[in-house]
């Protein structure tokens, strides 16, 4: 609509109308308006023609620009006399309007004495609709502020079963996690898990169960285990309609009182297309969870026992492995010998460190350790075959040190290439104590005196195994005395984050100096727990030996 047809409307009509801007520009008005006030004019200034102040003005204004329907209100425009004519009117914002600043139309009626009370009570009705509406919109406020709280509370729960999950390495530890975690996120009172464990966890043998890494707080599918825990009484199955009961703990810890009633909701727990057993939710009567928000948890819960099943048969596997490669050692007259290994990580329990003990002869013992870089299944697998070829060498050439060494090298680059490791192999001769070595890249062995004070072995150094080719492994000599020790350890025993090689040497120097009278396998014990709460970056391979007599 255009001014002209506004114009040409309202001049047809018996009472004022006019068009004003929001800043009280006066744009049109009809006949009835200049005939009743001739200053009602366009280009006129609302604000300088009412008898308002500035504000209650542009309050009246603003409050009908937002409307889309006509609001009651009232005005009092001054004449050409200065008298003040009152008028009732009815304002909106003129939708059609175009121009770059929003206008209003309003519909004005002259008030006489008798019309005031219509005018008020028109004002209270708009009043009391202006506070509907504002009641209204704090009651959304409120209503959405619970909903983001809520929603918040709802979050965080989630994280810490998330975080929960993710931490758990052990079926033991997703089964805690669940329990500790699941029942808040889930808005539950209590939760359950039965299990299938030849499916979670494939069996290594009729002796193998998971009952001991897993505890005793969950059904097993495949063995009829079940936990013992307080009866619970009979209630609706939400899914199948039988009575039922779950064993689990609340959120709180709590767990369900005697006779209570019970909604059980039942989630299947799939993960790479297995079925590892069900999900026990009990709601305790109340409305049941978000199916969504029920169905991403219960595939969390499934993904981490899938993870950690995975983990536990590697476990195992590892275990056996490394029980198998290490080696029985022997019991030889006039000398005290033990061996120690400790892996640097809990996830698998295996690396790539050995040492061996080699009875060559009456009067000769051959002595090695080393480490295959690296740490895993494969780098064990890597560390059995060279150990088992390192027997088959020692036979050969057990009593000449850098000739042992250079053929274990050429196995290594011939049937492991790329691999790298270091060792350290020496040749006791037990008639007069003296000891031949040589190094491959290896830490120096560690030779403790019988007053604590303590050297290295620290010559006859040459490149790790399977690096150089044609490497000319030296030999160098030392003595060992009746009441010393020799130990030997990998990098493992000694490395920390953060810290320097020399630091670590330097530590066991020192703990040296208080072993003094102790037996090898106590020696051992002493240095592989010498830091209990240092981080192991590496595994750790230990061989102590000590002469117990002159002459052994």
């Amino acid at each position: 609509m255009s001014l002209d047809l506004f114009r040409a409307i309202t001049k047809l009509l018996p009472h004022p109308v006019l068009l004003a801007t929001a800043g009280g520009r006066i744009l049109a008005v009809n006949t009835a308006a200049t005939r009743l006030v001739p200053e009602l004019r366009a280009g006129a200034d609302l604000f300088a023609l009412a008898d308002e102040n500035t504000n209650g003005l542009r309050g009246h204004l603003g409050h009908w620009l937002r409307s889309g329907d006509p609001l009651p209100g009232s005005l009092k425009i001054k004449d050409s006399r200065g008298e003040l004519i009152p008028f009732r009117c009815h304002g909106a914002r003129a939708t059609w309007w175009t121009g770059p600043e929003p206008a209003i139309q309003l519909h004005l009626t002259r008030l006489d004495h008798a019309d005031q009370f219509v005018a008020l009570s028109q004002q209270v009705r708009a009043l009391n609709k202006e506070m509907a509406f504002r009641r209204a919109a704090e009651a959304e406020r409120e209503h959405l502020l619970v909903a983001e709280q809520t929603g918040r509370i709802r979050l965080n729960r989630l994280y810490r079963l998330t975080a929960a999950l993710a931490a758990a390495a052990t079926p033991a530890a997703v089964v805690d996690a669940v329990h500790d975690t699941a029942p808040a996120a889930l808005g539950a009172r209590s939760v359950g898990l039965a299990l299938h464990s030849e499916r979670l966890v494939p069996s290594l043998g009729p002796a193998d169960s998971l009952r001991a890494a897993a505890g005793d707080s969950w059904t097993d599918l495949d063995h009829g285990h079940a936990p013992t825990l307080p009866e619970q009484g009979p209630g609706p199955d939400a899914t199948t309609g039988r009575a039922d009961g779950v064993a689990g703990a609340d959120a709180g810890g709590r767990e369900a009182a005697p006779g209570s009633p019970t909604r059980v909701l039942r989630l299947p727990l799939e993960a790479d297309g297995l079925s590892l057993g069900e999900l026990s939710i009990d709601h305790d009567g109340g409305p049941p969870p978000d199916e969504a928000h029920v169905t991403a948890i219960a595939q969390q819960i499934a993904q981490a026992l899938r993870r950690a099943g995975l983990y536990e048969h590697e476990h195992r596997l590892a275990e056996r492995l490394q029980r198998s490669l290490l080696p029985v050692l022997p019991v030889i007259d006039g000398l005290d010998v033990a061996g120690r290994y400790a892996p640097g990580s809990d996830l698998v329990d295996v690396g790539g460190d050995w040492y061996d003990v080699h009875v060559l002869d009456g009067d000769h013992i051959g002595l090695t350790i080393g480490d295959v870089a690296g740490h895993g299944l494969s780098e064990a697998t890597a560390m059995g075959q060279i150990s088992a070829a390192l027997r088959g060498i020692v036979l050969r050439h057990g009593r000449r040190p850098g000739a042992v060494l250079a053929e274990l090298d050429h196995f290594l680059r011939a049937y492991h290439p790329g691999r790298m490791a270091t060792a350290c192999y020496l040749v006791l001769h037990r008639p007069s104590g003296t000891l031949h070595y040589a190094r491959a890249g290896h830490l120096p062995p560690l030779l403790i005196h019988a007053d604590g004070s303590s050297s290295f072995l620290d010559r006859a150094l040459a490149p790790p195994l399977g690096m150089v080719n044609d490497v000319a492994y030296t030999e160098s000599e030392a003595r060992i005395a009746a009441g010393e020790t020799l130990l030997l350890f990998t990098d493992g025993l000694v490395e920390r984050r953060g810290e320097i090689l020399d630091a670590g040497l330097e530590r066991l120097t020192g703990l040296a100096r208080r072993t003094a009278g102790l037996s090898a396998d106590e020696l051992c014990e002493v240095f592989l727990h010498h830091q209990p709460s240092a981080d192991k970056p590496d595994d750790c391979a230990l061989l102590a030996l000590r002469a117990t007599r002159p002459g052994a």
